[in-house]
């Protein structure tokens, strides 16, 4: 395949919007991934803080998904998506200004966090619904791969340029990019051109929960791996995210090398997206299931842990299996969903892989202390693994194959 055709849905001009829209917000919410900690911690200086605030945004994002995958069928996806960017920049626009102005207090980040919870619930659930509104279905996995190399590049450039423009000013200046990040994100999306005949009509909203659950539930492929993904999820952000750190602070390499390993892991979501833009394996579920098991060596190394070098490697690999994962997941999604219940089906999927991550990771430091750090990260990876074998039992998921018209 080459270069024209795997960058071919850029052609169409209601995916350039969308992606512009998606790449232009991951860009600012990088600024607020270095900003908002350092604020809290400018405020209280407590660590705890910064984990209350935290949890105040993605509890209302998890409650509301549901809520939010009704809205993504009923009205136009890019105007739930506009709707849902210009709340998160007014949100932000005011813990800067907040900031700015040091009026700034501990409860006014928590309220504004919640609001930019709730508005996310809104749009990833019409952000999953549109890709296959802007594109033709033979080219949905190149469209998806497009959208994640664009996310995670700039991720990762985001996070740089973030810690250099915090570290030169102040949070609040970090903060207020992200706020405008999101009205020109809005601005792009708004410009989105989606076929009018795919909406759904708005009917009794309890009824269209309980169809969006017997469409999940139906399929099999579908809530096996969404159950999968709520155990792997919860342990392996628990233990990266927690005890990764911990172990980094023990090493010779220390911080510095664990942020060297994110990055590694970044980078392979990287390769991993411009792998998928060329190869195109015709059994899709089985081809991403075997591709996470890509993770599995990372964590063994932490277990070790093993030397830097080593996790670098192992962290990169990782990468490119979520990547692999992910394209390939959405791409299976979207060929096999009916497109007037994307989102609704899509807040299911995102309810059932997010729903334990806040268990996983209050549970992974207490767990490593009662039973050591090692043998706690043996015990997850070894969860990890069956979970993922056992999906592999289901026939879907073994069978289920790409369909190009």
């Amino acid at each position: 395949m080459n270069l024209g055709e795997t960058l071919a849905p850029l052609g169409e001009r209601p995916f350039r919007y969308l992606f512009l829209g998606r790449t232009t917000s991951m860009i600012g919410g990088s600024f607020a991934t270095v900003a908002l900690a350092f604020a809290v911690l400018d405020l209280t200086g407590s660590t705890f803080d910064v984990g209350f605030v935290l949890t105040a945004r993605s509890i209302p994002q998890i409650v509301f998904l549901l809520i939010g995958g009704i809205w993504g069928d009923r009205l136009p996806r890019n105007l739930v998506m506009v709707g849902s960017n210009i709340v998160s920049g007014l949100s932000q626009a005011a813990v800067a200004v907040l900031l700015l102005t040091g009026e700034a207090e501990i409860w006014h980040l928590i309220i504004l966090a919640a609001v930019n919870g709730v508005s996310s619930a809104f749009f990833q659930p019409a952000a999953i619904g549109i890709v296959p509104q802007t594109v033709p279905k033979r080219l949905l996995q190149s469209a998806n791969a497009v959208l994640s190399l664009g996310a995670n590049a700039s991720s990762i450039g985001g996070l740089a340029l973030g810690a250099v423009v915090v570290a030169a000013t102040s949070p609040a200046v970090g903060i207020a990019v992200d706020a405008g990040s999101f009205f020109l994100a809005a601005l792009f999306l708004a410009l989105v051109r989606i076929p009018r005949a795919l909406r759904m009509e708005a009917s009794n909203f309890i009824g269209e929960l309980v169809d969006g659950w017997r469409e999940f539930i139906s399929r099999r492929w579908l809530w096996a791996i969404v159950a999968q993904f709520g155990f792997c999820n919860a342990i392996s952000l628990g233990t990266e995210a927690v005890l990764g750190p911990a172990i980094a602070d023990d090493q010779p390499w220390g911080r510095f090398g664990w942020g060297t390993v994110l990055t590694a892991d970044s980078l392979g979501l990287v390769v991993g997206g411009v792998i998928l833009l060329h190869v195109r394996p015709r059994r899709l579920l089985l081809t991403a299931t075997l591709g996470y098991l890509l993770t599995i060596p990372f964590l063994l190394g932490l277990a070790g842990p093993a030397p830097l070098l080593v996790l670098i490697a192992l962290a990169l690999v990782a990468g490119i299996g979520v990547e692999t994962f992910s394209i390939l997941w959405e791409t299976t999604f979207q060929q096999e969903i009916p497109e007037e219940k994307l989102s609704r089906i899509g807040s299911y999927d995102a309810l059932g892989s997010f729903a334990l991550i806040p268990v996983g990771v209050a549970i992974a430091g207490p767990a490593a202390e009662l039973f050591g750090t090692r043998e706690w990260i043996i015990a997850a990876t070894a969860i990890n693994v069956t979970a993922t074998l056992a999906v592999l039992l289901v026939h879907d998921v073994r069978t289920i194959t790409r369909r190009e018209d």
